[in-house]
């Protein structure tokens, strides 16, 4: 019998190819200010937590509307949903880890077939967002523990992990994977990963994992 292999993905930039986030601020005229914060989050300069608690408190006051306005607008990255049904086939776990948001990522995972995922949750109050978040911020170390919980619950070794990612955000998981890649990524975590694909599709990645895999067995 084959051994199991569960492989976690990081959504924005990677899974699909928007910032959540950036689209709800467009409502609240703040997006180019949440975009240059993300920017300089996504390359490791900004603590995470401090910079998502910043970008969500621009977003105070935009109707709950705005989540079935964002998912309409989600764009998966080409070849995203190729490299999942790859995945699945082989008889992989897959699951998503998102420094997002799960009133968005919720849609996404139907979306590509996947039940399993953790996400930040925006606070609505009166049909409206309140400019904070509910409960633990997912950010890096965060990534990391649910990287580690999705492979305890399928009994799965972390050798046998493989975790995509494109931001500084996503390094703690891609640190205790198996396998990195980094996918279209800032260059601190293209520099840290065992694989770089520069994209334009993420599916480009599945057999390069598979080698990867195959040389470590």
């Amino acid at each position: 019998m084959s051994r199991r292999h569960l492989l976690v993905l990081d959504v924005d930039s990677t899974l699909i190819r928007q910032e959540v986030i950036e689209l709800i601020a467009a409502r609240a005229g703040t997006e180019r200010l949440v975009a240059e914060i993300t920017e300089r989050a996504m390359r490791g300069e900004l603590d995470f937590a401090a910079s998502l608690a910043e970008r969500v408190a621009t977003l105070k006051g935009v109707r709950d509307s705005v989540f079935a306005d964002v998912i309409s607008e989600v764009e998966l990255t080409p070849g995203a949903a190729e490299l999942v049904a790859s995945a699945q086939a082989a008889d992989w776990v897959v699951a998503l880890v998102s420094g997002g948001f799960e009133e968005i990522v919720t849609s996404i995972a139907a979306r590509v077939g996947i039940t399993r995922f953790v996400a930040n949750r925006l606070e609505v109050r009166d049909g409206a967002l309140t400019g904070r978040t509910i409960g633990p911020v997912v950010d890096r170390n965060a990534k990391a523990i649910a990287l580690k919980a999705f492979a305890a619950a399928e009994g799965i070794d972390i050798a046998d992990t493989v975790a995509i990612g494109d931001g500084a955000n996503d390094l703690g998981m891609m640190e205790i994977a198996g396998v990195s890649v980094a996918f279209a990524a800032k260059p601190v975590v293209r520099e840290a990963a065992d694989i770089a694909v520069d994209g334009p599709r993420l599916d480009e990645a599945w057999p390069l994992i598979l080698d990867a895999i195959n040389r470590a067995a």
